[in-house]
């Protein structure tokens, strides 16, 4: 049993073993004697501990017994909210005592949130402080759009400097509503449950006026250039937008964090980690109205003013229950990504699973390198594995001739770069629209693509549906693997069952090898 994560009032385990998410079997947990509820999933957490104290952790299920020892570390001292005049009643707006017992709390503090319903406007973090919301406290976003403070999405340094950047959605610098919690400019900052952050979005009107508001919608957490960030355990929800977005942050994890939005909601992405280093999302579940987690790195201006691309993700053990991707690099990828690993997760009923999306006009800087995804299980998931270099939304020229043609055009400045992808020891069921859907630029070719021990089983009644998002796409059922300008093709140990016509595809292709696999 490995230990993830420590605070002075919580911890966070996982199991080690090889099964996507859930344990192989039921467990009891015990710390010291006191029993949890059963577990089913390989990461589960404990709350409710106490500073500066040795703990001793028993898993044990019918097959297993496994233990950890741990100390949770001091801490200089927790104030309650309501010392400050909050009120958990659902009622009473709580910004201003919030905010107060902030900026008041000692350096190494932590700010503790009671069962209650807190509702507030935007609140900003600090450094070094830790924020604890207990089982049944609800940090709830106020429905008044019109009184969110507005970021400056870039502001000149009256001393003469470089401009000051704050504000951004989908790649670009751009004003925003101040997020529900928020850091910039911050280090050295944990957030804990097992209580929840509710956005409050369907009951206002962010998820309905959104197009006609030059501001762009709030996060629920966001940082801005902040490093050392820790998420355990809380449950997000209901944001106005995408529900956490770390910005420019570095060394930043989530352990064991639910988010939720309906089906219907926009752009309520669960986790966009954009031009971040060294981030852990590990025992996480998602069901949201758009993608499950979305790496991105901006778009082109910000991929070539920065060229900070997104570096060192490590995602594991996690469920992705519904979404437009369960895992997606992209669209806005202006400074790349690389090293990515994408392990032991299950997708159950999201519309693409394994989604990779750009187009010309990322730039040169938006080079994918170095990704793996290994040790997944897909369930109902339409389309297994995408890999789009024509994708044609979110951008005033989207529709361009530019962004669509299958023309070879020059390489430039705008043109991406897609390296090697590895997909292993991945098994999908009840596959509905093709297994696969791979394209290419004339111009740029991706590099490689492997696929080795994976099995594909389609539903008997699969409906059609579009691959992926381009122009000229058809909806289809029952296709197989579809692969247009790729350099080396590998295709190892490869079961498809339920495919209709070719079970390969391959246009202008170059290396193409198979083993174990009939087509």
């Amino acid at each position: 049993m490995k230990t993830l994560f420590v605070s002075a009032v919580s911890a966070c385990f996982e199991l080690e073993n090889d099964a996507p998410f859930y344990a192989p079997e039921p467990f009891r947990v015990t710390v010291d004697g006191r029993e949890l509820p059963e577990q089913n999933s390989n990461v589960f957490s404990v709350f409710g501990l106490k500073p500066d104290t040795k703990y001793t952790v028993l898993a044990e299920g019918a097959h297993f017994s496994d233990r950890a020892e741990f100390t949770t570390p001091k801490e200089r001292c927790a104030v309650d909210v309501t010392a400050f005049g909050a009120k958990g009643d659902g009622v009473t707006e709580n910004t201003a005592a919030i905010q107060a017992a902030v900026n008041y709390l000692p350096e190494g503090g932590r700010l503790f949130f009671p069962a209650g319903t807190y509702l507030t406007l935007p609140v900003a973090l600090k450094s070094h402080m830790t924020v604890e919301f207990a089982e049944g406290a609800v940090l709830l976003g106020s429905t008044e759009r019109k009184r969110y403070p507005v970021i400056p999405g870039v502001t000149p340094d009256l001393g003469g400097g470089e401009e000051v950047f704050f504000g951004t959605f989908e790649g670009n610098t751009m004003d925003m509503y101040q997020s529900l919690l928020s850091a910039a400019y911050a280090e050295d900052i944990t957030i804990i449950g097992p209580g929840t952050v509710d956005g409050n979005a369907q009951n206002s009107d962010f998820w309905t006026a959104f197009k006609e508001d030059p501001i762009a919608r709030p996060r629920l957490l966001f940082f801005n250039r902040c490093k050392n960030i820790t998420v355990h355990g809380i449950k997000a929800c209901n944001s106005a937008s995408w529900q956490l977005h770390p910005f420019f942050t570095d060394h930043i994890s989530f352990f064991d964090v639910s988010v939720a939005a309906p089906k219907i909601s926009p752009n309520t992405d669960a986790l966009d980690p954009e031009s971040c280093d060294d981030v852990q999302i590990i025992g996480c579940r998602f069901t949201v109205g758009d993608d499950c987690i979305a790496i991105k790195s901006g778009k082109i201006e910000l991929g070539q003013r920065f060229n900070k691309s997104a570096d060192h993700h490590t995602i594991r053990n996690c469920l992705m229950a519904f979404g437009h991707g369960a895992v997606t690099l992209g669209s806005e990828i202006g400074a790349g990504v690389k090293n990515l690993s994408v392990s032991q997760c299950w997708f159950q009923g999201t519309d693409r699973g394994l989604r990779i999306k750009t187009r010309r006009g990322r730039g040169k800087n938006c080079r994918i390198e170095h990704v793996e995804f290994s040790n997944i299980r897909m369930e109902n998931v339409l389309t297994p594995f995408v890999i789009n270099m024509y994708y044609n939304c979110c951008d005033p020229d989207k529709d361009s001739e530019y962004v669509w043609s299958r023309e070879m055009l020059p390489v430039d400045d705008r043109t991406p770069h897609l390296g090697s992808f590895h997909f292993r020891d991945i098994e999908c069921t009840g596959t509905q629209v093709a297994v696969c859907s791979i394209e290419g630029l004339p111009e740029m070719p991706v590099e490689e693509v492997e696929f080795k021990n994976v099995s594909v089983h389609f539903a008997d009644d699969a409906k059609p549906g579009v691959p992926a998002m381009k122009a000229f796409s058809e909806p289809i059922a029952f296709g197989g693997l579809e692969l247009g300008y790729v350099k080396k093709v590998r295709i190892e140990n490869v079961s498809l069952e339920g495919v209709k016509g070719e079970k390969l595809k391959t246009k202008f292709c170059g290396e193409v090898v198979t083993e174990g696999f009939e087509a």
